[in-house]
């Protein structure tokens, strides 16, 4: 396993070592020795999996309370995945950091509680799994604006056919609050 930094000092890249032939490949997707030398060292308490078409957008998500640290990664498709620090004692809070995901390149992004998440389905379908540090707790799921001028994240619209060709959840176009207005953690 090898650990690249990103924007945020928090959120890490990892690329698995991968072993492969002509029969496939094989790779470790989790190993509590090997993570903790990179400095993740969560227990993780739920796994999901999502499958999404082109243009889908999921996000950005949070929890206000019990928040969720993610270890993500794509096993069919492509994504461009998205981490917000919303931890108002950080210095890097209202940055963000962004990585294409894809079942190609193998890549993981891990992403610890205290962050707004959410990605864009740059290939025909994605399947997107992920741990998480803590339940899904719906009574504090929170959405913060994928469009947000102060966060300003440069979302690759040109792969999907440009943003009227998004598809949002309900609650990602209703509900969404800008970053002024968004619960943060202290």
């Amino acid at each position: 396993m090898h650990a690249i930094p990103t924007e945020l000092p928090d959120v890490i890249e990892l690329v698995p070592k991968v072993f492969g032939d002509e029969r496939g490949f094989f790779l470790e997707t989790w190993n509590d020795e090997v993570f903790r030398s990179v400095g993740i060292r969560e227990t993780f308490v739920q796994d999901n999996w999502s499958r999404s078409r082109r243009g889908i957008l999921r996000g950005l998500h949070y929890q206000i309370q019990s928040p969720q640290g993610k270890l993500v990664r794509v096993t069919r498709g492509s994504v461009f995945d998205v981490a917000v620090d919303l931890r108002r004692s950080s210095p890097t809070f209202g940055r963000h950091a962004a990585r294409v995901l894809s079942e190609d390149n193998k890549h993981a992004l891990w992403i610890p509680p205290g962050f707004a998440h959410g990605f864009l389905v740059l290939s025909d379908e994605a399947d997107f799994v992920y741990k998480c540090t803590q339940l899904y707790a719906p009574q504090f799921d929170r959405t913060l604006a994928w469009n947000d001028t102060e966060v300003a994240i440069q979302w690759p619209l040109e792969l999907v056919g440009g943003a009227q060709a998004l598809q949002l959840s309900e609650k990602d176009r209703t509900r969404a609050a800008s970053f002024a207005d968004a619960e943060t953690f202290a």
